[in-house]
């Protein structure tokens, strides 16, 4: 299975959220296949590098790093030739949709699942779940 991880789902597991720790095992297990971006990417990177946001997370700047390095490893790189700008009420996360569909992923994996069922464009074989649901279909 071919899944989008959303940013709020690491940063979930990087502070110790019981669901995304599960989403992101799974993906450390090779039970699913990542998707990343160029734009994913530069996003796992600009949120990490906000000391603040983890104040209280069970892993140093350090330890989320490497825990990164090993999640990008088991990645599949997808180039997105094509933007399909599904008009989400946040625009920033049209690269989610268009990763999902340059990389004929099965699922996106998100917290923000309103606004991303919210596009204007739909897929039909593209499905957005948070990761308790997920973990569900797991």
């Amino acid at each position: 299975m071919r899944v989008v991880i959303d940013t709020n789902i690491f940063v979930g597991a990087c502070i110790g959220v019981g669901a995304s720790n599960a989403v992101i095992r799974a993906c450390l297990q090779h039970r699913v296949v990542p998707l990343m971006g160029e734009a994913l990417l530069a996003e796992f990177e600009a949120v990490l590098g906000r000391d603040a946001l983890f104040a209280n997370s069970r892993l140093d700047a350090a330890e989320r790093s490497t825990l990164l390095d090993t999640f990008l490893a088991l990645c599949e790189w997808t180039k997105i030739y094509f933007l399909w700008r599904p008009n989400l009420p946040d625009e920033a996360d049209n690269h989610l949709i268009e990763l999902a569909v340059a990389g004929d992923a099965d699922i996106i994996v998100t917290r923000n699942v309103r606004d991303l069922r919210g596009a204007e464009l739909r897929f039909s074989t593209l499905r957005v779940l948070s990761p308790e649901d997920f973990l569900k279909e797991l």
